[in-house]
């Protein structure tokens, strides 16, 4: 199976510091909820597999983060400087492991589980899907460039190139017409992205203003 787009070769570099590891956990503890309900929306087995891998790399990294906060404790103003720290890796890792139980619905029948369609579409936020089009004019960009959420309030939770998936692509990632992606936002905001994607709409471009 070929690894997902910012997966090296199933490897995976582990931050060094509390700071490091705490941030990676409140990223994660963001998107992976948003890609739970994406697998549960397009019965998506690749992303099921992907919210269970960001789970398992979250309790690795609490567990880190546990043995260098017993490590660094010398005082008791240290521990319970360290307690409140531990109290939001916590916090986070729980998060993650809701995203697993999101998930594990998959392994039951689609007519055992009627309530989760209702559920999604009465929530002010979709989970939606659209194609980037050789006509639109986002192809060769990047998501950065673009400021594709606060252009539109869609923000990009996963992307699909031939077979590979990133998930909760970097600012970085330059867009290519067949891009598949998964998007999260309101009923408007997916319209506006998706005549763009289309290339029904340009994107806009803001004049510079050199002053100061």
């Amino acid at each position: 199976m070929e690894a997902p787009l910012g997966h090296e070769d199933g490897k995976e570099k582990v931050p060094r510091t509390v700071r490091e590891m705490l941030t990676e956990m409140k990223d994660t503890s963001e998107v992976v909820v948003d890609l739970a309900y994406a697998a549960l929306v397009f019965e998506s087995q690749e992303m099921a597999e992907e919210v269970q891998h960001l789970e398992h790399r979250m309790d690795t990294l609490l567990y880190n983060i546990r043995i260098k906060a017993m490590l660094s404790a010398r005082t008791r103003r240290d521990a319970e400087q360290l307690a409140g720290l531990l109290q939001v890796a916590s916090s986070a890792e729980a998060i993650s492991n809701a995203a697993g139980s999101i998930v594990d619905l998959l392994r039951h029948e689609s007519d055992k589980r009627p309530f989760i369609s209702l559920v999604l579409k009465e929530a002010e936020e979709k989970i939606k899907s659209l194609t980037i089009s050789e006509k639109s004019d986002m192809a060769n960009r990047t998501i950065q460039e673009m400021g594709v959420e606060s252009e539109t309030g869609m923000r990009i939770i996963a992307m699909k190139r031939g077979k590979r998936w990133m998930y909760d692509p970097e600012g970085t990632c330059r867009l290519k017409a067949g891009d598949l992606l998964i998007v999260r936002g309101t009923e408007n905001g997916f319209e506006v992205l998706r005549s763009y994607s289309a290339g029904e709409r340009h994107w806009p471009q803001y004049p510079y203003d050199g002053a100061i």
